[in-house]
């Protein structure tokens, strides 16, 4: 399991995590917590459904909001970087999107899901589209989120 995999790979080098939900709705912080012993690097998340919570729990700027929306790669790394510094974790994970079936736009289609992990050193987001139900999006954000940690941590040795 992935979960386990990213785990196991912060516990060996002493890391901690820290995560901001909005569309996920916290199925990334379920995810990390079914593995046993994850509090030993999980600090913590927000689910900042509202930019109302984005500017007030994670300090999204408002002005970032105004001019590219909530679901963009802007309000993603801040919301990692929110999340990283305001629980005082090593790594931030921002998750931002569309996960319908309602709510999407011809520039912001269901599905549209911007993923950011902050480590302060790096920072890296993707832009995403996912296919399928609610629920769907919602998994393969976690997923890919994952994905993105584990990636990191095996690049920095």
């Amino acid at each position: 399991m992935l979960a386990e995999e990213v785990g196991e790979l912060l516990k060996s080098k002493g890391l901690t995590i820290a995560l901001a939900e909005s569309c996920t709705g916290g199925k990334l912080g379920d995810m990390i917590t079914e593995v046993s012993g994850s509090s030993d690097y999980f600090l913590g998340g927000v689910v900042s459904y509202s930019n109302q919570a984005k500017m007030e729990l994670l300090g999204v700027d408002k002005s970032t909001l105004d001019a590219k929306g909530s679901v963009s790669e802007e309000v993603a790394l801040q919301m990692a970087a929110g999340a990283r510094g305001k629980l005082h974790a090593d790594i931030g994970v921002g998750i931002t999107g569309v996960a319908g079936p309602t709510g999407g736009t011809k520039a912001k289609p269901v599905g549209l899901v911007y993923i950011a992990v902050s480590s302060g050193k790096t920072a890296v987001c993707t832009r995403n589209l996912f296919k399928g139900s609610r629920h769907d999006v919602k998994m393969h954000s976690a997923v890919k989120a994952l994905e993105m940690v584990n990636e990191l941590l095996l690049k920095s040795g």
